[in-house]
């Protein structure tokens, strides 16, 4: 059987190297024909030098055609791998990775290691960077010998959070070394805590009118049944909650329908003085109702942007509306548009600012965030949803354009949505 393996494999290794060779085989196959034909060389002659041919092209020197091994296409993908050292394979993984030896000391570290957890020197023992109680008996788990990979997650505190899923393995058999690859999971966890936050406050925000709306339910079957007086007061408070949540609902449905919106760069032109036209116009009555005037300082000509009109009318309703609610005490609002022609040509921008009490400086950083309150018993006085900011940062997100705030103390608040210059189309 040996035997009979054997000439398998060479004939195997001819044949392999004949179809590499055919072109040049073929070539010198049809100049011997050639000179045979017109008499150059005889017959006989002819058909030993074709023979020759053959031979050389297939079991020559030259000839060095891999054999197929019963690993397949895996032996020349090896072969190919030889003259590159580990150190080449691990710079080309973008994840950190680190090879450690049976005590645990670092053999070597790709650049992605270092920038995420320092200088790694060589000889260091890992177990000294990574002192978990979990990381630690990850470790002596992976040195026991154990073939298959083990998992481990790791979490720094500081300079920031961050969190890896880490895999560890041996290096090929019997070498006394281990891979380590860390996988960077901050984000996903960090987009897990906002859902799960996201879930919880919504969750809160509906509880709330429901249980008040029940109670009242409840009343009016019961004591208040025959109590006329107290039966319009309630329904009155039922109505007002199931709206809320009406808001709440249209709100949450809003910010879904943007996250699911692939980005797309606006297209259309449109006129800021309209648009803040249009805002000022549907808000008119909810500043008349809190005692506010609305004042707007426009330019005399357009100053056209590329966008959505419903996006920016959601957008100003909003800063127009939180303006009048919380800044009535100021007695005025006052809506201003910069076409951004200047010298510096920094785009458009669009300025609403009240004169109410302002918001403390260390709320601004997160007013943006979802359901977020400066006071939650002024909001939900005020119909408030704590989704409207979100609402303006999200769609601005795809303008690329930026939402600053400044609220001196005393002085009122200021909310200013600046344009990028490739945005503008002033005329």
């Amino acid at each position: 059987m040996a035997v009979d393996e054997a000439i398998d494999r060479w004939m195997r290794r001819g044949a392999s190297n004949l179809r590499r060779a055919k072109w040049l085989v073929a070539t010198g196959c049809a100049a011997i024909v050639v000179l045979a034909w017109l008499g150059g060389l005889d017959w006989p002659v002819a058909g030993l030098a074709l023979a020759a041919v053959l031979a050389v092209a297939a079991f020559g020197p030259g000839a060095r055609a891999p054999l197929p091994t019963s690993a397949g296409a895996a032996a020349p993908a090896s072969a190919g791998l030889q003259p590159y050292s580990a150190e080449y394979l691990a710079a080309a993984i973008p994840d950190p990775l680190v090879m450690i030896d049976q005590a645990g000391a670092i053999v070597h570290a790709n650049d992605a290691a270092r920038a995420a957890f320092g200088d790694f020197r060589a000889g260091t023992l890992i177990q000294l960077r990574f002192r978990t109680p979990e990381f630690q008996s990850f470790l002596s788990g992976l040195r026991e010998g154990a073939a298959e990979p083990h998992v481990t997650d790791y979490a720094e505190r500081v300079p920031i959070e961050r969190w890896f899923r880490v895999v560890g393995r041996p290096l090929g058999h019997g070498t006394g070394l281990f891979v380590l690859v860390f996988k960077d999971q901050s984000e996903t966890r960090r987009i897990d805590r906002m859902r799960s936050d996201f879930i919880a406050n919504a969750s809160h925000e509906l509880r709330t009118p429901l249980a008040s709306v029940a109670g009242f339910i409840e009343t009016l079957r019961g004591p208040a049944r025959n109590d006329a007086k107290a039966r319009d007061h309630f329904l009155q408070i039922m109505q007002d909650q199931t709206a809320r949540m009406a808001r709440l609902i249209d709100d949450l449905l809003s910010l879904s329908r943007l996250e699911m919106k692939t980005y797309a760069a606006p297209s259309r032109a449109v006129d800021l003085r309209q648009v803040i036209d249009r805002v000022i116009d549907a808000m008119n009555h909810l500043a008349a109702e809190v005692g506010v005037t609305i004042v707007r300082e426009v330019p005399p000509v357009p100053v056209e942007i590329l966008g959505q009109p419903d996006e920016l009318i959601q957008v100003f309703e909003n800063l127009v509306e939180n303006a009048c609610k919380y800044g009535q005490s100021g007695g005025k609002v006052v809506v201003s548009l910069d076409a951004g022609t200047g010298a510096e040509a920094s785009g458009p921008s669009v300025t609403v600012r009240d004169f109410g009490p302002g918001i403390p400086e260390e709320h601004i950083p997160r007013l943006t965030e979802r359901f977020y309150r400066v006071d939650a018993e002024t909001s939900r006085a005020q119909k408030g949803t704590g989704l409207g900011l979100a609402i303006v940062k999200h769609i601005l997100t795809r303008y690329n354009a930026r939402l600053t705030i400044r609220s001196p103390s005393g002085e009122g608040a200021a909310f200013t949505v600046q344009f990028p210059p490739s945005q503008s189309r002033s005329s």
